[in-house]
């Protein structure tokens, strides 16, 4: 009952978790694992042995009772035995030796029950008998003496330091009382001398085996700790993952969705009150919702493409690859199909064009986007629009202004545009100002570092001010 070596789970991991049975990942057990009979779940492959210590760590305080009965009824008849040559050698029994050896017997083994539980308050009862007996009854080692050892192995192992530290001072101070009290009993100096040795000598032993067990659990303890801390970082890593990723796919459904059905809308009004005065014009007006709307479609399907993890046939496409994601080089494009709505806009080219990555890219083809649908959706009837990119060493800058109603436009609180341009911006270390240009209309500028790198930890701000579509930007 000293030890076994076996460092229950319960105590570490399984113990804390709100039911055994869960994911593999996340609880250390794995679905279909077997139950003992006390309803303990166990991974599969754990020996019966193994079961038996979990169930022993468990019930301590019932293994230990039991174990200190079993002891008293084993050693009790060995005590008596020896207390009646005792009394012959020594004549310190008094007339009563049997009895004298089984109430000692009991006094010394009984506190083991205790000796997980409360080790201090074993050991300090263990030695209080054990003194009572080396003064008052014989200094002669009897074989409930070993609860001493007993008792100095536990709280080396599962009290706090301080407590067997003491205990071993205890024993050292035992071992020198001891050869006094032989020496007092006419044993020769030598051999009680080799007494108090052999006596501290056992002490030591349980003392630095008590070491290493402590030693020993404590590592595997500190171990379990470590791999608790890191599936809580990572699933805490994972949660931020799952949150980074669903603000970039509701960026960029707010980006495919609002822009096409923005110029879908204003192409279906310019159609139908041009149906009758300009046939041809409502014809091309139905042609561009068309094209716009398979844009869209096919933008959806990629961007949930991705999202899907099913079998392909040999020699598929990956799902959401069939085509490239759009970048600054697509800007003319996206100028185009807005100038077919009707709008008056014109394209600004400054500086070398030159390959960005594609993060920057779609970064600032996403913010170009926006600016262009607010444009559609609040400058008003007929506005002119300018579209300026300028190329510098180690930025991109897209501005996007317009002649319209500026801060004079409505708004109907639903929308996060200009919110979403200046996360994208952020990501990448740049920065979007927005607001009603001075005599009238509107201006959207980012500044993009074209590094490619994004900026994780950089705070997303809010717009400067309080712009016409600051709350509703679609």
């Amino acid at each position: 009952m000293l030890g076994h070596g076996y460092v229950c789970p319960a105590r570490g991991t399984a113990q804390r978790r709100a039911h055994p049975r869960t994911d593999a990942r996340t609880a250390r057990f794995i679905p279909g694992s077997d139950d003992d009979a006390t309803g303990h779940a166990y991974p599969r492959g754990v020996s019966t042995w193994d079961r038996l210590l979990a169930w022993e760590e468990r019930h301590r305080l019932v293994v230990d009772c039991a174990a200190a009965l079993a002891l008293i009824v084993v050693v009790v008849p060995m005590t008596t035995l020896v207390g009646s040559t005792t009394a012959v050698l020594f004549g310190a029994w008094g007339d009563d030796s049997q009895r004298t050896g089984a109430l000692l017997s009991i006094f010394l083994i009984a506190p083991l029950a205790l000796r997980r539980v409360r080790p201090t308050t074993s050991v300090v009862l263990v030695y209080t008998v054990a003194l009572l007996q080396m003064v008052a009854v014989t200094p002669v080692s009897l074989p409930a003496d070993l609860a001493v050892l007993v008792s100095l192995y536990s709280v080396t192992v599962h009290g706090p330091r301080w407590a067997h530290r003491v205990a071993m001072a205890g024993a050292i101070v035992g071992s020198l009382l001891l050869t006094a009290l032989l020496a007092r009993h006419d044993v020769d100096l030598p051999t009680a001398a080799a007494f108090g040795t052999f006596a501290f000598v056992l002490c030591l032993a349980a003392w630095a085996f008590g070491l290493v067990r402590r030693s020993r659990r404590e590592t595997i303890e500190a171990l379990v700790d470590r791999a608790e801390r890191l599936e809580t970082e990572r699933d805490q890593q994972a949660r931020l993952a799952t949150a980074a990723e669903r603000a970039r796919i509701a960026r960029e459904m707010h980006d495919i969705v609002a822009h096409s059905l923005t110029v879908m809308i204003a192409q279906a009004d310019g159609g139908r009150y041009a149906a009758a005065a300009d046939p041809p014009a409502a014809t091309r007006a139905l042609g561009t919702i068309a094209e716009t709307g398979r844009a869209a479609l096919t933008d959806m399907r990629r961007l949930l493409g991705v999202l899907r993890d099913e079998p392909r046939s040999a020699g598929a496409p990956p799902v959401g690859a069939t085509t490239p994601q759009p970048a600054a080089d697509d800007l003319d494009t996206l100028v185009e199909q807005v100038r077919a709505s009707g709008v008056r806009v014109s394209m600004v080219r400054m500086g070398t064009a030159r390959t960005l990555p594609p993060g920057v890219g779609l970064t600032v083809y996403r913010i170009a986007q926006e600016a262009l649908t607010n444009v559609l959706k609040h400058a008003g009837p007929d506005p002119t629009v300018t579209v300026m990119v300028q190329w510098r060493p180690e930025s991109i800058t897209v501005e996007v202004t317009d002649d319209g109603r500026g801060a004079a436009a409505g708004s109907d609180g639903l929308g996060q545009g200009l919110r979403g341009m200046a996360e994208r911006a952020t990501m990448f270390g740049g920065s979007v100002v927005a607001g009603p240009r001075p005599g009238g209309g509107f201006r959207v500028r980012a500044v993009v570092p074209t590094t490619g790198e994004p900026v994780l930890s950089s705070p997303v701000p809010t717009p400067p001010t309080p712009l016409r579509n600051e709350q509703e930007n679609a």
